[in-house]
């Protein structure tokens, strides 16, 4: 099964995954890509530079698979609060 890493970039920075994750293709990165995104801002909230930031999700090769805005997980995201109450 191929690897696949997932790396996030907030502005210049990139944070990156060392280990990534032994997934079928890249249908389902999408799918766990999406989940971290919507898992992170969940527990952070919708901070300013996180709604910019990207996960970029990378093969073996180092090749960019696909690119995820975090602001396009939020767009169908009514579980999650306005407020932090």
């Amino acid at each position: 099964m191929p690897r696949y890493f997932f790396n996030t970039r907030i502005g210049e920075d990139l944070i990156s995954d060392p280990e990534g994750e032994e997934l079928r293709n890249p249908d389902r990165a999408w799918q766990v890509a999406r989940a971290m995104i919507r898992e992170l801002l969940k527990t952070e909230g919708a901070d300013r530079s996180l709604l910019n930031a990207t996960i970029e999700v990378t093969d073996d090769e180092g090749e960019i698979v696909l690119e995820f805005p975090f602001a396009e997980a939020i767009l169908d995201l009514s579980d999650i609060p306005i407020t932090k109450h």
